[in-house]
């Protein structure tokens, strides 16, 4: 109770007379933060307990996919208001590797290592660092009081306090990241040596890039062992832009015929209601309700084209581009086409796969100098086909200018970043500058709001675009994947997000606490900048109070789904049955590069100052706990994840998230060495600090290199289980051809012999006891699994198997024209004037109707027919 009135105990003089200096107003900001965002959570959670058994295709989409046929689908939620809670325990985490990815599996359980981590530095640094604190004598009011900055200069013996601390929690955080790490390379290893996994055909594909175009056929299946099927990339540009077009034109002329038989309806319905309306002389094909002036019409060019008859035009341009496409694409499937240097080769197990990777990873036993093996694991899906011609040196020199852009941008973002966090010490300013006084005439709960949450919303509406834009860099960068364009663009928001949302937020809101003294006595800058650096920490209690409420009441609310599919879905419904088709099969998911630095940035912070103001462990445990039941939820229920780097953005987030651990120390060092200029006491702590830091710098190298090692380990004495892919016969440019033994040729193959064996780790057995136990192993967390996994894929049709790794240009069927069945005989009609201009085109009207409102409705769904809708596509798992 004491330490609870020294918190909050108010200066003593009269009420207000606190604005005249610039005392901390820490706890009217975090009450004027949270009960905001208390009240704005309640809302949301309120809402999605109402919400969530009426609006299945918004909260529980992955049980609503059961009428098509998803063999990954979860169970259905629990019946009930907090049926929701129920399910926590009825389904555990497992559910959303087996059924959704390991990449949301891991995102899940960085939340709970987070709490973890939150919870037991709580246990560490509140017991012994409070009273340090509170009882340091600088005179530091409110929450100010439980940081570092209100020890005096007079018990500076006190920080060896703080750095022994430091030495046991960052010490433990290592070793917690570390035995994360291991587990996350066994998990991965696990999930990949499946056989689930191991059958699929991406698990043993190898993507070369820079391949000779000297290079033949022959050449490549003699290069590795084990080679089944190959596929070369030619260059599909043209075909591309004919293919966009060709289905633009038909999604225009979709468009229209739903359009006219709209709008003759529309006609019929206000006739029958007695209403003014269109009406023809009598003919048959309900013609009588189509007004010639309302026929859809479009320019060929914006503006300045010439207007034409949509429906017309369209059917004479598809007459004319099917042909066309089609010799196109005979050209490429038959390897006519002009190569770009891109190969994809697929082996008959993955231990053959693995060893070509080894391979070619080192200079002395690679087969071929100048081919480059990209990626091991690679899915037709997110292949960036454009960037495939481009060449590793021209890649790196892409990927230089665009971190030089990244750089330009983190720069130009200090400015408005380093302004938001003025505004968070918005009452210091009012001290100095006295234009900036009439802030103090306004309420002390609406400053409480400007200095508390106005900056918090400031920042994150600031950060919206930036991994955008950074994903766009990445891919012009010449990766040439999707998943690699997610790493890359994790690892530059990433460092975006610790820089500007981090450290210049920080250090603007530690620099304008002191502007005044500063410029009154500017040799003191760096003394009172260490004093008041830690009491920058309130800014994030309010971030973490932000993200921890809003965003978990958001999150659970979906309210972006919520918005598109109920409100917007009922006031807009879709226009034509593809659109309410995709609305209502179509599911969000998370984007990894931009999703993982937001929530490490928080790691960072809670780490960074754990031990200068320990209070921020708390309410990161508290938010992030949140977060993990929201996200938990979705993740069971919800998002449908689109991109699989099959945990490699997790296990690239824990290297990531021993930045906090560092600038924890880093800071630490910088306080105490400002404190030996007072007082020689000092040096102790500042000697263990960086002692500390060497050693955890010398135990982050270690493990880097261990973790290689035993990642190559594994792969090394990977199983060579055989998953082949019918036809047996090896594939050049996805054809058969012949494949005459290695023997007659007279070329003596690669041999897995040639492998270099990979080094042992450096870590000493304790270590690795420790950081790696026996529980973690990869066939321990395999028999882990669910079944699902133990069950190998379902082979692949010999035709689907065939067309795997062809530009998606070269196989692209026409697209299906999907009109809507309506009681006046339109569509027949359309159907059948459609289909003497374009025999070849799939037009129909089937399982779409208008409802007495004339708006659009399908019948899949009630009917369960959802698979046989003209415009459903097989997710094929490649």
């Amino acid at each position: 109770m004491a330490l609870i009135e020294l918190l909050f105990k108010r200066q003593e003089g009269q009420p207000g007379s606190n604005r005249d200096t610039p005392e901390s107003n820490s706890a009217s900001s975090l009450v004027s933060t949270l009960v905001p965002n208390i009240i704005i959570a309640a809302i949301f959670v309120s809402l999605f307990l109402i919400f969530r058994r009426k609006f299945k295709r918004v909260y529980a989409p992955r049980t609503y996919v059961n009428s098509l046929g998803d063999q990954r689908q979860t169970p259905a939620p629990s019946d009930g208001f907090f049926g929701w809670i129920t399910d926590f325990r009825r389904i555990p985490d497992a559910y959303i590797l087996d059924h959704s990815s390991i990449d949301g599996y891991l995102f899940v359980r960085y939340f709970k290592l987070m709490v973890i981590i939150s919870l037991l530095g709580c246990l560490i640094t509140w017991p012994i660092l409070f009273p340090i604190n509170a009882t340091g004598g600088a005179g530091n009011k409110q929450l100010d009081l439980l940081s570092m900055s209100n020890v005096s200069d007079a018990h500076v013996t006190r920080y060896y306090a703080h750095a022994l601390v430091s030495c046991v929690f960052l010490g433990l955080v290592m070793i917690i990241i570390a035995r994360e790490s291991f587990y996350t390379v066994n998990i991965r290893q696990a999930y990949r040596r499946s056989p689930w996994g191991a059958s699929r055909i991406s698990s043993r594909t190898i993507l070369f890039t820079s391949v000779p175009k000297t290079i033949g056929q022959n050449t490549l299946f003699e290069m590795f062992p084990g080679v089944k099927h190959a596929w070369v990339a030619s260059n599909c540009k043209e075909l591309e832009k004919l293919v966009e077009d060709r289905d633009d034109t038909a999604l225009k002329l979709e468009n229209a015929e739903v359009q006219l038989s709209r709008d003759a309806n529309q006609n019929r319905l206000k006739a029958a209601k007695g209403k003014k309306a269109y009406q023809g002389e009598e003919t048959e094909g309900g013609a009588r309700w189509l007004n010639p002036k309302d026929r859809p019409t479009h320019k060929l060019k914006f503006l300045i084209g010439k207007k034409v008859d949509t429906i017309e035009y369209g059917r004479q341009h598809l007459a004319e581009l099917i042909p066309k496409i089609e010799a196109e694409q005979d050209k490429h499937w038959n390897g006519q086409g002009d190569l770009v240097g891109g190969v994809f080769l697929t082996f008959d197990t993955q231990k053959h796969a693995q060893d070509a990777w080894q391979l070619m990873q080192h200079r002395k036993t690679k087969p071929n100098s100048k081919m480059q093996a990209r990626q091991l694991g690679v899915m037709p899906s997110e292949v960036v086909w454009g960037n495939l011609r481009i060449g590793v040196p021209e890649h790196w020199a892409r990927w230089l200018a665009a971190t030089a852009f990244v750089t330009v941008t983190i720069i130009f973002f200090a400015i408005p970043v380093a302004f938001v966090g003025a505004v968070s010490q918005i009452n210091y300013l009012t001290a100095r500058f006295p234009w900036l006084r009439w802030i103090n005439e306004i309420p002390s709960w609406i400053l409480g709001v400007v200095t508390g949450l106005l900056p918090v919303v400031m920042l994150a509406v600031l950060m919206a675009l930036v991994p955008i834009v950074f994903r766009i860099l990445a891919k012009l960068a010449g990766w040439v994947t999707r998943s690699q364009i997610e790493l890359q663009t994790q690892s530059w928001y990433f460092a975006f997000q610790v820089i500007q949302v981090f450290l210049v937020t920080t250090c603007a809101g530690a620099v304008t606490t002191v502007i005044d003294s500063v410029l009154a006595n500017p040799g003191s800058v760096i003394k009172l900048l260490s004093e008041n650096l830690p009491k920058a920490s309130n800014f994030y209690i309010n971030y973490f109070i932000l993200f921890g409420l809003s965003a978990f009441g958001g999150t659970l609310l979906n309210i972006g789904g919520f918005v598109t599919v109920v409100l917007l879905g009922r006031i807009l419904p879709g226009k034509t049955p593809r659109k309410v088709f995709q609305k209502l099969t179509k599911f969000a998911g998370p984007a990894w590069g931009s999703e993982f630095p937001k929530w490490l940035n928080l790691g960072v912070i809670a780490l960074s100052y754990s031990c200068i103001a320990p209070l921020v462990l708390g309410f990161a445990a508290v938010g992030l706990s949140l977060i993990y039941l929201a996200f938990r939820y979705n993740f069971l229920f919800t998002y449908e994840t689109d991109i699989d780097t099959r945990g490699a953005s997790y296990q690239r987030g824990l290297q990531q998230l021993t930045t906090g651990v560092y600038l924890a120390q880093g800071c630490l060092i910088g306080l105490f060495a400002i404190a030996v200029a007072s007082s020689r006491a000092a040096i102790g702590p500042l000697v263990i600090e960086v002692v500390l830091l060497a050693c955890t710098i010398l135990f982050h190298l270690t493990l880097r290199q261990s973790l290689k090692h035993h990642e190559a380990r594994l792969a090394y004495a990977d199983p060579s289980t055989s998953h082949d892919i019918p036809p047996t016969t090896n594939l050049e440019n996805g054809l058969p051809q012949d494949d005459p033994s290695a023997e007659k040729r007279g070329v003596q193959p690669t041999t897995p012999s040639n492998v270099p064996i990979p080094k042992p780790s450096r870590l000493p057995l304790f270590i690795q006891n420790i950081i790696n136990p026996a529980q973690n192993s990869v066939s321990n967390l395999s028999a882990h699994l669910d079944p699902f996994y133990h069950s190998a894929q379902t082979p692949l049709d010999p035709e689907l198997a065939r067309r795997a790794y062809f530009n998606p240009a070269i196989t692209s069927p026409t697209p299906v024209v999907w009109i809507v069945r309506d009681e006046m005989g339109i569509s027949a009609r359309e159907i059948a004037d459609t289909k003497k201009v374009v025999p070849s085109l799939v037009i129909t009207d089937e399982q779409a109707t208008f409802n007495e409102k004339n708006k659009v409705e399908w019948s899949g769904v009630e009917t369960g027919k959802a698979r046989e809708a003209p415009v459903y596509e097989d997710n094929v798992l490649y």
